[in-house]
């Protein structure tokens, strides 16, 4: 990882956070406890032509690696001598019996203040592989994040051969201004994209700052690759390399060979490289996947390079260049990689899927509109603002204490338990036109918090059908405390006979993160038997604000161990203005 030439700001350290990190300023890694002091401080970089102020964790950027085998306690000690309230996300951790540790803002807990600090401790149990922590604070992922690496039981091998190395490749987006000006609104336009903290050779301040990967001929790596862009899917190729896939999102697969990738935000991808061309240098390329038609001009060049740097190689040659999928509206070359990967039967972890399904549920998605405050300019369509839709509500994140809180002390007025099953009109989902009241009623979806109670291990199916409101475009839909099964992709509306008769029960890949094509749809599956209030939304930051998202309440089973116990004394509290994810007057789509 890539730590940059910090200045530190003018914000005081407390006496008291800093003797906390004086005593853990290592890692302590002590029979199954990983343990981790994670600053977070706000600090000055120059990753691209002007300094500029973030928040960062322990000063670097991306943050510190977590490493841990399957089975450890991690516990973590957040310090927050930032200015932001702050929450840290384990996404796609399970949290099995640790429900409050999941670190989802206003949703588990309240955030952590500016002076503050929290201890999340929580066990890895059942899964291996690459994850990723990051801030859940709407914009603070940008530079709040690392990688999660899960590694089998002592003793225990991978399920594929052992690599020569394991190398944590990190995609993210940059903005040329303060992030503190980022939280006002939905982020904008990226001016770049960064491998593992570094912009690369696409811009002329930066082309002597580009990430390097050395390697040995004839030697395979572990490439642990992760999307932690607030917005933006990604393509990702190694000029005249292919690679094997292995795993994604902590979850083994059938060795899948592929010359590109594509990763959503919040998708990781585990993939074997083996260095087995002529000695030389290859370049590694980013570059945008838009699904969507842009509301906004967007730049025609958006790639971005590292380099894989052979043994022996002559640093003055020019390196082979990859050819990155034409444009950036390549949906069939993500649907390819996306669809083609397939769980690995028998595999550590693997399990079967459940044919009886309990709950199911079919769940319309996508953009709509939200009437815009007199005396207040909006721009978007009909000069309203744009708003998220789940089966037409739009999910307003609770003021004044977290759901979970709610949820556990049964204190009312937080949230409402009435989220259906099905939208409340059927219509031309992929087509839409506003054809009547009802069609235009489906433009203003109801803002609500509203929750899916579900029983303690019962099998749910979600059928999430993109549609064309407003626009048509790929959501990375994220579930947490689970991992779900992927029963199948397709284009156009569900049909719920010929579709239903092409799902794969027998090896789907596992995921908790998923790309629902633009005009398309993906059916999920899942056995809710972690107690908890568990978020479901998109994880393009620019679509929080704008409501996205819904939650499901898994209710207690018949132990205490299959049930939520209570929150830690020290669960962080709210005050009158937490920062949270507030709608914002006057904004546009810019998830690009």
């Amino acid at each position: 990882m890539k730590t940059f030439p910090y200045r530190r700001s003018t914000m005081p350290f407390p006496i008291q956070a800093f003797l906390i990190a004086l005593l853990f300023s290592s890692i302590i890694a002590s029979a199954a406890i990983v343990e981790h002091v994670f600053n977070v401080e706000d600090v000055v970089v120059k990753p691209l032509c002007q300094e500029q102020m973030i928040p960062s964790v322990n000063r670097s950027l991306p943050g510190p690696t977590i490493n841990v085998r399957e089975g450890d306690t991690l516990v973590v000690h957040v310090i927050n001598n930032s200015t932001y309230n702050i929450t840290i996300h384990w996404h796609g951790v399970f949290q099995r019996n640790s429900p409050w540790m999941d670190g989802a803002n206003m949703i588990t807990q309240c955030p952590i203040q500016p002076g503050y600090n929290f201890t999340y401790r929580f066990d890895i149990t059942g899964q291996e592989g690459t994850l990723l922590w990051h801030a859940h604070v709407v914009n603070l992922r940008a530079t709040l994040h690392g990688a999660i690496i899960i590694r089998p039981r002592s003793g225990r091998p991978y399920p594929f051969p052992k690599p020569y190395k394991e190398v944590p490749i990190i995609f993210a987006q940059w903005w040329n201004v303060d992030l503190a000006v980022l939280q006002l609104r939905p982020a904008p336009i990226a001016d770049a994209f960064l491998i593992n903290g570094l912009a690369g050779n696409t811009y002329s301040c930066s082309k002597n700052r580009m990430y390097n990967l050395k390697v040995v001929q004839g030697k395979t790596y572990l490439l642990r690759i992760i999307n932690a862009a607030l917005n933006t899917h990604l393509f990702f190729k190694i000029a005249n390399h292919n690679v094997t896939v292995v795993a994604i999102d902590a979850a083994y697969t059938t060795p899948y060979v592929s010359d590109v990738m594509i990763l959503t935000p919040g998708q990781t991808v585990d993939a074997l490289l083996t260095a087995d061309q002529p000695i030389g240098l290859y370049y590694m390329t980013i570059s945008a996947y838009i699904s969507a038609h842009p509301i906004v001009p967007v730049p025609t060049d958006r790639t971005i390079n590292g380099l894989i740097v052979y043994e022996g190689a002559a640093l003055n040659t020019s390196p082979a260049k990859t050819t990155m999928p034409e444009g950036m509206n390549q949906i069939s070359t993500a649907h390819r990689f996306s669809s083609n990967i397939t769980s690995l039967v028998g595999g550590p972890h693997w399990t079967p899927v459940p044919r009886h399904v309990d709950e199911k549920m079919f769940i319309t998605m996508g953009l709509g509109l939200d009437p815009c405050p007199l005396g207040t300019k909006c721009i978007g369509p009909l000069d309203q603002r744009y708003a998220g839709s789940l089966n037409n509500r739009t999910f307003a994140i609770p003021q004044t204490l977290s759901l979970q809180e709610a949820y556990f002390y049964n204190i009312s007025g937080i949230y409402t338990d009435d989220f259906p099953n099905q939208p409340p009109l059927k219509f031309d989902y992929t087509n839409f036109e506003v054809s009547g009241d009802n069609e235009y009623k489906m433009l203003f979806p109801e803002r609500k918090t509203s929750v899916k109670k579900l029983k303690f291990n019962s099998t749910v199916e979600l059928i999430v059908q993109n549609t064309g409101i407003i626009t048509s475009e790929s959501h990375p839909m994220h579930l947490h405390g689970f991992n779900f099964y992927v029963l199948g992709y397709g284009f156009g509306n569900y049909d719920p006979i010929n579709d239903a008769r092409k799902l794969n029960l027998v090896n789907p890949q596992m995921r908790n993160t998923v790309g629902v094509p633009p005009g398309g749809w993906v059916v999920l599956r899942f056995i809710a038997n972690n107690p908890g209030a568990w978020m479901f939304h998109c994880h393009m930051d620019a679509h929080l604000p704008y409501g996205i998202i819904m939650a499901f309440i898994v209710q207690n089973g018949p132990t205490p161990e299959t049930s939520l116990q209570p929150p830690p004394s020290n669960l962080p509290q709210c005050t009158r203005d937490p920062n949270i994810y507030e709608s914002p007057t006057t904004n546009v789509d810019l998830s690009y």
